[in-house]
């Protein structure tokens, strides 16, 4: 992987000799009310809907006529793959009287049909088909009275949508090259998923994202487990505009630097975590992606639900790498629901008793800097 690079590793290796780390400017302070107010929450999500935002995998949809239905930030949704191979986001709204026209969770169709009256939409267009009894309303026009649309844009593996509809803007242009040509290494277009899980946790969105990509606490609140394995307190941090990746060695890296020995194979010894704004995160390993996004729930504040897949290309998948990633697999669900999320609600409910002050992001939380300095750009037009 070229971002693994000579430049990265040369920043770890002098971290860990000299007990230092990549430091941002100046701490950060964040209000307390920004975990809890209902008034902040709504302009996250305002926030949310003006960028790219990645709602699947496109192996979800691999076939001409396939869909899923999804909500999104509350929006019912269909999305289809078209007989072209293009992909398509509909609103999952009857225009008649409001119905949804899909009720399935995945499947293949032709054509969707609201149960409650008949009225019937084609996949590629979401055109109006067929109105049943139509002679008796007044003269209804089709051609602008198919579903709703948002725009949806295939790349890099994943299905995004855009709720700003802004045509003149691509996936590519959003990430920028040093995120685009990562996930090209990546080959996500060539995966499957191995593993789908989903959570609904009492925690704010923002809190699961800085938990999942901070580096100050491994060996105090994984001792046992990610704790042995991944330094604390010594990382290099990346900035590609809105976006971002972290990197953190292992203990082995330590190990060999502490002895000077060579690294041979830069994977075996740097994790690295890539951050996508606003809600997801690309975590790399030798053998699969693992892939997270966190979306902000649209009536509480205090409630979240984080979605966690392992993407693999299914030609290297074999039973030896099958049991490799349920371990892996095994190890993370311990941590997160064992001792990360515990933790985290206990900082929400915190948050909702005393929402009174600030928390404090210290110069060498960078990464956890990186989503609120984000955030208060587009909500609160902070500069720098």
């Amino acid at each position: 992987m070229s971002v693994l690079n000579e430049e990265v590793a040369a920043r770890l290796t002098g971290h860990l000799r000299n007990d230092t780390t990549d430091l941002a400017p100046s701490d950060l302070h964040v209000p307390i009310s920004h975990f809890v107010s209902e008034e902040r929450a709504a302009a996250e999500r305002g926030a949310l809907k003006r960028v790219p935002l990645i709602v699947a995998h496109g192996s979800e949809i691999a076939a001409p006529g396939a869909f899923i239905t999804r909500e999104v930030l509350g929006i019912p949704l269909i999305i289809v793959r078209r007989s072209d191979e293009s992909v398509a986001a509909y609103v999952n709204m009857c225009r008649h009287r409001g119905g949804r026209v899909e009720y399935e969770a995945c499947g293949s169709k032709r054509v969707f049909m609201c149960q409650y009256h008949g009225w019937s939409y084609g996949r590629d267009n979401g055109e109006l088909r067929h109105v049943p009894y139509e002679e008796f309303f007044d003269p209804i026009d089709h051609k602008t009275n198919g579903l709703h649309t948002v725009k949806a844009e295939e790349a890099y593996g994943f299905i995004w949508l855009d709720f700003s509809h802004d045509e003149n803007r691509t996936v590519a242009e959003y990430l920028g090259p040093q995120v685009g040509s990562q996930l090209d290494e990546f080959a996500l277009d060539r995966c499957e998923t191995f593993l789908d899980r989903s959570f609904t946790l009492d925690i704010n969105w923002k809190i699961v994202l800085d938990g999942a990509i901070d580096v100050l606490h491994p060996k105090f609140l994984h001792p046992t487990g990610v704790g042995k394995l991944i330094e604390t307190n010594t990382s290099a941090w990346e900035s590609y505009g809105r976006h971002g990746q972290s990197f953190s060695p292992r203990r082995k890296m330590t190990k060999l630097v502490k002895e000077n020995e060579q690294l041979d194979g830069l994977w075996k010894y740097i994790g690295s975590n890539m951050f996508i704004y606003p809600n997801s995160m690309v975590i790399a390993a030798p053998d699969h992606v693992e892939f997270w996004t966190v979306w902000p729930d649209v009536n509480n504040p205090s409630r979240s639900t984080t979605h966690i897949r392992f993407l693999v290309r299914p030609e290297i998948l074999d039973e030896a790498m099958t049991a490799r990633l349920n371990k892996s697999w095994s190890i993370l669900e311990q941590a997160a629901k064992e001792e990360d999320w515990p933790m985290e609600q206990t900082i929400q409910e915190n948050s909702k008793a005393w929402p009174d002050g600030y928390y404090r992001y210290g110069r060498n939380e960078q990464s956890c800097q990186h989503l609120h300095r984000q955030l208060a750009r587009d909500i609160d037009g902070v500069t720098g």
